[in-house]
């Protein structure tokens, strides 16, 4: 049995997490199709340089599909691998739309489908083998708790997110529900930016906003930290370098960089632990190859902010977990 540790919130207090203690071998010479929503995400390309690890030591070969945002180009990757001789498939950060039924047919296909923020919840999906992300709800928790002890005590909070994805809608609902229930917070609204679209609409947005709203704009919550690696001149520009900046999601090393740097107004991202999720992806993809069921666990989302990073070597927020040994330890076993 392994114990993982992961760093919990501002305090930068540890708590215990009980990972998967038991797993099959590896299965190797695995072929698998990693589809991407968008390689121009973070979140996404963590969690698939942590896979690519993995795979090296199972030896995988493994075709990397970009859809760049689009959800025609998605829906085409994946109709696509379920056409070709293919043992798994990964779906990273983009839900099937609800016309794409194809996928059901990958079990009759005995393709092994696992996917990352590819569902509202972690576990089992229709579909899926398992989807791979965080707790939604605690997501929101911890982001709600930042944006209390950040800035203005009195927040009037912009929240943005991108609608076509169904973990993005999970999170702004319970992001908006917590703010309602906020008695010092003010919900100012709810601005729809596709993730692909970030960089090009984020200084409209900014101007608009501020124009609406001016002073009573206190704080930015966004779904991914995307929209803030855009967001800093255009707030400049318009003169609020008062406003905190706040990511539900999903702790890119770009935003990691800032808040540690501390010249950006991104105060804090409730961020993935998206390296050990990608080995976690490969460890589920290697228990559906052995005909089990799915580890059932569930990692915790990492509360970032420039405290919390003084107290690491470097700015890997995965530092205190040795998963990849408990991994390979799992893997290794005859």
């Amino acid at each position: 049995m392994f114990i993982l540790k992961l760093i919990f919130g501002i305090s930068a207090a540890f708590a215990a997490v009980m990972g998967p203690t038991r797993g099959p071998a590896a299965q190797t010479n695995k072929k698998i199709a990693f589809i991407l929503s968008d390689a121009k995400n973070g979140g996404v390309m963590g969690a698939k340089a942590g896979f690519m690890e993995a795979t090296r030591l199972l030896s995988w070969k493994v075709e990397v599909r970009d859809g760049m945002g689009d959800m025609e180009a998605l829906n085409l990757h994946l109709e696509e691998a379920l056409n070709t001789n293919v043992d798994g498939i990964v779906l990273c950060g983009f839900q099937p739309d609800k016309k794409q039924l194809k996928i059901l047919q990958a079990k009759k296909k005995q393709i092994v489908v696992v996917g990352w923020h590819a569902g509202t919840k972690p576990g089992p999906v229709p579909g899926l083998f398992t989807n791979i992300s965080t707790d939604p709800s605690e997501v929101g928790r911890l982001t709600i708790q930042a944006l209390r002890n950040t800035g203005s005590k009195t927040p009037g909070v912009i929240v943005i997110t991108d609608n076509r994805f169904a973990i993005a809608k999970e999170k702004t609902q319970i992001l908006t529900s917590a703010l309602k229930s906020c008695p010092e917070c003010r919900l100012l609204a709810v601005v729809d930016i596709p993730i692909s679209e970030a960089q090009e609409k984020i200084p409209g947005f900014v101007q608009r906003m501020n124009t609406q709203f001016g002073k009573a704009w206190t704080h930015t919550v966004a779904i991914n930290d995307i929209y803030f690696d855009n967001m800093n001149f255009p707030l400049k520009d318009v003169g609020r370098q008062d406003i905190a900046n706040i990511a539900a999601g999903d702790g890119s090393r770009v935003a990691i960089s800032r808040i540690k740097g501390g010249g950006s107004q991104q105060a804090v991202t409730v961020a993935e632990p998206l390296i050990f999720q990608g080995w976690q992806i490969a460890d589920e993809l290697n228990r559906g190859f052995s005909g089990q069921k799915e580890s059932g666990f569930v990692s915790k989302p990492v509360v970032v902010n420039k405290e919390f990073l003084a107290t690491l070597s470097g700015d890997d927020i995965e530092e205190p977990v040795d998963f990849r040994k408990a991994y390979s330890e799992i893997w290794q076993r005859k």
